[in-house]
């Protein structure tokens, strides 16, 4: 549903120097994903549609990330509150709530923005930031209270912190709502007193108070949620608190995971009840995977890939970008790629469909009831009609294989009287480019 009277400003503009990389911190993937969508995602769960995204480092592969958006560009990064002042001229005349959220926070989940809302709304705050008792807040800006628990006075960031004020364990997790356009007002009376010369948004909540304005924290009941993304290492924890929520999503719809510990699901994977994944799968985003199969182990299925009802993957399987039909099996060593398989068709140990012949990928069709000997070679473009095998260490070079044949050897040929391969035959023909499993 969406909210009315509600805008976001998502700060995406840093570079992340401590993540050691040319890339945007908020480029950075979990589980298939830009770090920056899933703050995009959980505003819009949560009913926010009009966002303004604040870009700067690599401004155009942001925007490429964040569809559906308004951008305005911060040149120079002097801080949070220099950030938000770059959507000023595009929030004139709104006088509604407007979340500014952190674009490398991807645990902050739709309910906690909603009842950050609610209490900003439900006590007329001018301002709710959302904080959390961290046991180990190194590297947060610590809350400053007249007394435990007591009134709100402002923020101190770590590295402006004394010893004592570091042994608070309340921390900013900076999300933050303001009543518009109040926040501006505030932020214009910031000075960058600090030791980095930047403008903090922080400061603008101390400015509020000290103008008599209402403003205090939403605390988090899930602590680990404002974790923020600043190393690889907060990328690794992002990641595997994110993966077990998919993972616990799909076992809730009736998906047996044999071993979650090992088992990697991307986001917009879709897997009917009855499922079983066996340990280290991993299964790529764009997926949909029907009732009764079985994945795994050691298997990956990757994007664009349709396994329907009751098809097996089995241990050291590849599928990519394509259709596996009804009670089909691949169970062992095998790479399948571009291609559609029927139903009831056996996939033999060590089956290679090479798709690829360097400049372009090509289809490989299995009709129903086929079956493949191990170490079976399809060069695509290949059709196999219904009911067609192949043997052992078969390779099938671009063309048909007629329905119900066998064809054997090197190239294969179909099998003619007393075991030997025909001369001639549908499934023969010349050698063509040499193509590759890709």
């Amino acid at each position: 549903m969406s909210l009315e009277n509600v805008k976001a400003v998502v700060l995406a503009a840093g570079k992340g120097v401590r993540m050691r990389s040319e890339r945007a911190k908020v480029l950075h993937e979990i589980l298939g994903r830009p770090v920056l969508q899933f703050v995009l995602g959980n505003l819009r769960e949560a009913g926010v549609e009009d966002v303004l995204v604040v870009v700067g480092h690599q401004a155009e592969k942001v925007k490429a990330a964040a569809p559906g958006c308004r951008f305005v560009e911060q040149k120079e990064q002097k801080g949070t509150g220099h950030a938000l002042l770059q959507a000023e001229s595009e929030l004139a005349g709104f006088t509604g709530d407007l979340f500014v959220l952190a674009g490398d926070a991807p645990l902050v989940g739709p309910k906690t923005l909603a009842r950050m809302l609610d209490e900003h709304r439900l006590n007329a705050r001018d301002a709710t930031f959302l904080s959390a008792c961290l046991d180990d807040p190194t590297g947060y800006g610590r809350v400053l209270r007249d007394r435990p628990g007591g009134k709100f006075l402002g923020f101190v960031e770590e590295v402006d912190a004394t010893p004592e004020q570091r042994l608070i364990p309340e921390s900013n997790s900076g999300e933050y709502v303001f009543r518009c356009p109040g926040v501006f007002g505030a932020l214009r009376d910031v000075r960058p007193d600090n030791k980095k010369g930047e403008l903090y948004l922080t400061d603008a909540l101390r400015v509020l108070v000290s103008r008599g304005r209402t403003v205090d924290a939403c605390r988090s009941t899930q602590p680990v949620e404002i974790y923020g993304i600043n190393s690889r290492r907060d990328l690794v924890a992002a990641t595997n608190f994110i993966r077990w929520k998919v993972l616990e999503r799909h076992m809730d719809q009736g998906v047996t995971v044999v071993d979650p510990s090992t088992t990697f699901i991307e986001e917009d994977v879709t897997i009917g009840e009855d499922t079983v994944i066996q340990p280290f799968t991993v299964i790529r985003r764009d997926v949909r995977i029907g009732r009764g199969c079985e994945v795994g182990p050691f298997a990956q299925i990757r994007p664009g890939t349709v396994l329907e009802d009751g098809a097996e993957i089995g241990n050291f399987v590849e599928v990519k970008k394509s259709k596996v039909g009804a009670r089909t099996k691949a169970k062992h060593l095998s790479y399948i790629g571009d291609a559609v398989l029927g139903r009831d068709v056996n996939i033999g140990a060590g089956t290679i469909t090479a798709n690829f012949d360097g400049e372009k990928k090509h289809q490989t069709i299995v009709e129903d009831g086929a079956s493949t000997g191990s170490n079976t070679v399809l060069v695509a473009p290949v059709r196999m009609g219904k009911g067609a095998r192949t043997g052992a260490g078969a390779v099938v070079v671009k063309g048909d294989v007629a329905a119900g044949a066998l064809v054997v050897g090197v190239p294969a040929r179909p099998l003619g009287a007393g075991g030997r391969p025909a001369r001639g035959g549908k499934a023969r023909m010349a050698r063509p480019r040499a193509r590759s499993a890709e």
